[in-house]
């Protein structure tokens, strides 16, 4: 049970670690972050309900998430092939487009949810 703790314990520290390096050193993520403390506070100002609550803060777990995750594919494969190549550019752009599809979710969610209290 204790090695079970240490493990768990561990594997906390480094995914705090791996979220606040992408904070400091990501444009995107630090972009995305700022977008979602707005939406954050404007779910406050126009009183959301539990629902659109969810709904929004899976819009922005899910686009953090996808973000992390093309970061990741990208500095991996920056590492295995440093140089400029095709097949490589392709996986970049796919990984890229999952954060595109994430993003797609995340504003009609917001259209969703706003739109009918702006307007």
């Amino acid at each position: 049970m204790i090695k079970f703790i240490q493990g768990r314990t561990k594997a906390i520290y480094f995914s705090v670690k791996g979220a606040l390096y992408l904070i400091k050193t990501e444009n995107a993520i630090q972009a995305q972050l700022l977008f979602s403390i707005c939406f954050i506070l404007a779910g406050f100002y126009f009183d959301i309900t539990n629902i659109e609550w969810l709904f929004q803060v899976s819009a922005i777990c899910l686009v953090l998430a996808t973000e992390s995750l093309n970061t990741a594919i990208e500095k991996i494969a920056d590492f295995i092939h440093p140089d400029y190549n095709d097949k490589i550019g392709i996986i970049k752009d796919i990984s890229a487009g999952a954060v595109f599809f994430s993003a797609v979710f995340a504003f009609v969610v917001i259209l969703i949810i706003y739109f009918p209290k702006i307007y």
